[in-house]
């Protein structure tokens, strides 16, 4: 969330102010080396809590050193991890306030198959040996945004059937594949994950950059949240929104508390307006389906609910919910963002729509979006009513034994996604992600002009301070950068982390102080930011296996946070979900409060 009240920029001086010391904390200095004596450049040290609920990670240096302070006491673990070598962990007892020096060795792989059982997702979906070069394209698009792909919970070898299965299912939460890419997939990952061994040297790119950043993570939910999005809000507290679960995950970071809070109760069945399709049993237990946050200046947080079609507020004051049905046969509300009227404006998917709400008048506008060719207008005029149909069929997904889908595939939607608004005029822009289009709305006359982008896959795009809409093409690992004055792109290929293998950015933020743009990077446990001014980018390899992450907010002291978002989260590394946090500086400053510490007098 963008606006923060000014008693909580004094708060978060202070918290920040404190971060880095050393009282009442257990403090960690040592180095880390490979396994011939050399030292490990860029290797990741985590010390877990007691309870493993929370975790905070640096990278070594150069020399292989690393230095980090936590708020954690007791019996700790302390984690090494580098690509491409066998962890190094140790326990060691915090019960003093004095800094433990730790050395930690990595090891060589036991054997090929352990080797590659840590290799992420992007390293196993590179070796799908595909028929059709288009094949991989619908695969990327279809299969890899709900979870990885190629991880050890999906990888397991199944026979060509069983794959079909498969598919089908994820065809119940909106994969548009026809029937020939459905078998042409299949087939793929028949013979490609067939349980032996991949081999890979993956390079995360070890700078002193990295070297200066510091994560923290904390889990919340259990391993059937599905918490697609985190937010920053005013008060500092970080509110995800569980979409399986109909509740808020609200965590205070600097205690550690989380707090569940149930949305307010629906008439609709399980799966709300969508309980016709064959949604996840277990993970998706409520109608409402919350997506998507924005906060407005008077405090309330406002939330998309996707599966019964409503925008709700809520006040995290008094902790009570307000809920506004949105009008005539909109589907999937999806990401909202809040302008600097405190005007709310949301995307509707399955409908392709876009949604605007006043709340000092409580007026709804939604407003129909150009259809972009004769089959979507097919899809934007049948598909509510189909919709309606299939849910007299729960859980069978009707619907899609008679979708022309299955005959075009997803070019027969134009999924408005991504939203944001441009600070320079007000204007709202929207990215079609099955149409490859963004848009422009005039806030007055809510009159539409859209632009073709030059890759496919555009999803959550945001604006800098200048006015530059940066948007991640999914489809094809990329970034785009439009300018809205000229009406020109610029585009970036984002590196992959080993030769052949492609990544998936899903959402994207600007820290508008320093311009950079912060993207996921969801097939290679990795966040990446690109710095404008340079045209580079730098890799934070994330301390958890299996890191699916959605929005990126930002808190008030610059460090970058989302949401492990992993559909099943009990296939994320250590079975439950969490929210993470990257510092850029972090790292840095507990270096320097160590090094303050130890040169400091000692007192008696």
């Amino acid at each position: 969330m963008n606006r923060i009240h000014p008693a909580f920029l004094f708060l978060g001086a202070l918290l920040s102010a404190g971060s880095a010391s050393t009282a009442g904390a257990a403090s960690f200095t040592g180095t880390v080396t490979l396994p011939d004596g050399r030292p490990a450049f860029g290797a990741m040290v985590s010390v877990f809590n007691g309870e493993y609920t929370q975790k905070q990670t640096v990278y070594t240096a150069e020399d292989g050193s690393y230095a980090i302070v936590t708020p954690y006491k007791g019996s700790l673990t302390l984690r090494a991890r580098l690509a491409n070598y066998d962890d190094a962990t140790t326990t060691v007892d915090a019960s003093s306030d004095a800094t433990s020096r730790s050395d930690l060795v990595l090891a060589a792989f036991a054997d090929t198959q352990a080797a590659s059982d840590a290799l992420s997702a992007s390293a196993h979906n590179a070796v799908l040996p595909w028929k059709r070069a288009d094949d991989r394209h619908v695969f990327v698009s279809q299969c890899n945004y709900c979870h990885q792909v190629g991880n050890s919970t999906t990888r397991a070898p199944r026979s060509h059937d069983a794959w079909m299965d498969t598919i089908r299912k994820m065809e119940g939460y909106f994969a548009m594949v026809t029937r020939v890419q459905a078998n042409h997939i299949a087939t793929a990952m028949e013979k490609g994950f067939d349980g032996q061994p991949v081999e890979a040297q993956q390079d995360y790119g070890a700078t002193a950059d990295l070297a200066r950043a510091k994560v923290e993570e904390w889990t919340v939910g259990d391993g059937f949240s599905f918490i697609h999005d985190m937010d920053v809000a005013a008060d500092g507290r970080f509110y995800g929104t569980d979409e399986g679960h109909d509740k808020l995950w609200v965590l205070d970071p600097s205690t550690g508390e989380v707090e569940a809070i149930d949305l307010p109760p629906s008439d609709l069945p399980r799966g709300g307006l969508f309980s016709g399709m064959h949604l996840p049993i277990g993970i998706f237990t409520g109608a409402h389906g919350p997506h998507s946050m924005a906060q407005t200046t008077d405090g309330r947080i406002w939330i998309t609910n996707a599966l019964s079609s409503t925008l709700m507020s809520f006040d995290p004051a008094t902790k009570q919910f307000q809920t506004y049905a949105v009008p005539g046969d909109a589907l999937y509300p999806h990401t909202v963002r809040v302008d600097k009227d405190d005007i709310v404006w949301f995307t509707i998917v399955s409908s392709n729509q876009v949604g605007r709400f006043d709340p000092k008048t409580e007026q709804m506008t939604v407003m129909r979006l150009p259809h972009n060719g004769f089959f979507r207008w097919i899809s934007d005029m049948l598909f509510p009513t189909l919709l309606r149909i299939s849910s007299w069929f729960p859980d069978k997904s009707f619907l899609l034994d008679f979708s022309h889908h299955r005959f075009l595939g997803y070019s027969v939607l134009a999924f408005p996604y991504g939203i944001d608004v441009n600070p320079k005029d007000g204007s709202v822009w929207y990215a079609k992600l099955y149409a490859n289009r963004i848009g422009r709305i005039d806030p007055k006359t809510l009159e539409i002009t859209e632009y073709e982008t030059p890759l496919s896959g555009p999803r959550r795009p945001r604006f800098d301070a200048d006015g530059i809409f940066w948007i991640p093409s999914f489809n094809e690992g990329a970034l785009m950068r439009f300018d809205p004055a000229t009406g020109s792109f610029e585009t970036f290929k984002i590196p992959g982390v080993a030769p052949g293998e492609y990544e998936t950015p899903y959402a994207l933020n600007v820290y508008r102080p320093t311009g950079e743009v912060w993207m996921a990077a969801n097939n290679s446990d990795r966040v990446i930011r690109f710095t404008p001014a340079t045209k580079t980018f730098q890799s934070y390899p994330s301390p958890t296996r299996v890191t699916v992450l959605r929005d990126f907010s930002f808190t008030i002291d610059g460090r970058v946070c989302s949401s492990q978002a992993n559909l099943p989260a009990y296939a994320i590394e250590g079975g439950v979900p969490s929210y993470l946090c990257i510092d850029p500086a972090g790292g840095e400053r507990d270096r320097a409060a160590l090094a303050a510490a130890a040169a400091a007098p000692a007192t008696k």
